[in-house]
Parts: C-alpha cells; structure tokens; sequence
C-alpha cells in the first residue's frame, strides 16, 4: 500500500492541485482569468511572439485546451495571434497592450502567493527546495519517456 505522506508524485500533485485550484479562484475573482490563461499570459511575457506548441510544450498541456484558453483571451483581446512570418502554416502569439497590463497586475499577486507559501522555510531551504524541483522537472522524461528540452 502507498504511503501518501511519503509517495513524491502524489504529493507534488496534491500540491499543485491545491495551488491551481486556489489560484484560479483568486485570479477569476480579482483579475477575470484563470490559471491556465494565466500561465499563457506569463509565458507570452518571457517569449513574445511564440507559437502554441512552445506554449504547451513549456506548461505541459495538450493543445486542447491551450487553443481554446488563447481562443478565449484573442477575444477579450488580451493576445494577438498572427501567422508567423517565417512559416504561415504556425501562428505568432503575443500579448496585447491589454494583455500586458492584466500580467502586470496578476505578476505581483503571484509573487505574494508564491512568497507566503515558501514563508515556513528559510532562505537556504527555498534555494535547496528550487534546485530539487529544477532536477526533477529535467528528469522527468525518466517516466514520460519524452525530453523536456
């Protein structure tokens, strides 16, 4: 029998099921987006102008849902979705001026979240926790069989 106090998946997954669902419901009440156009909206802010695949190849999402979450923010105009213009068969993603001020205000609640939940540690244990994550998150194609890079 699995001990789940103990078992790493699980436990990274009850916590990012907890933050997700959390921050959705943060994010819907005070910004008006949820979590997953949020992790668009920040991805759009570190690599304007990238294709969907990078988008869903960063967050690890199917494009499923991805299309349809870009969908709904190219209609709230938060995005602009143009054909590239090395290859008209991919589409540039970017943030719109709009776009840019919601990741502005989102950015800094964020961060708050971000920094109240790694409060019960210290400096050296949050570095630690990071590296940790970081080695993991690059091993995951151990059991995806899929590389990362």
């Amino acid at each position: 029998m699995l001990d789940l106090d103990r078992y790493v998946p699980a436990l990274i997954t009850f916590i990012a099921n907890k933050l997700s669902n959390s921050a959705t419901a943060y994010y819907q009440k005070n910004f008006g987006i949820n979590v997953t156009e949020w992790r668009i909206i920040s991805q759009l802010a570190i690599e304007p102008g990238i294709p969907a695949s990078r988008i869903c190849h960063v967050i690890g999402f199917d494009k499923g849902p991805v299309s349809r979450n870009l969908a709904a923010l190219q209609k709230r105009g938060l995005v602009a979705i143009r054909s590239a213009p090395d290859d008209g068969r991919t589409h540039s993603i970017s943030l719109t001026a709009r776009g840019r001020a919601v990741h502005d205000r989102v950015i800094v609640a964020a961060l708050e979240r971000e920094r109240r939940l790694l409060s019960c540690l210290k400096k050296d244990e949050r570095e630690v926790l990071i590296d940790l994550l970081r080695r993991l998150h690059e091993n995951l194609g151990a059991v995806t069989g899929q590389s990362l890079t």
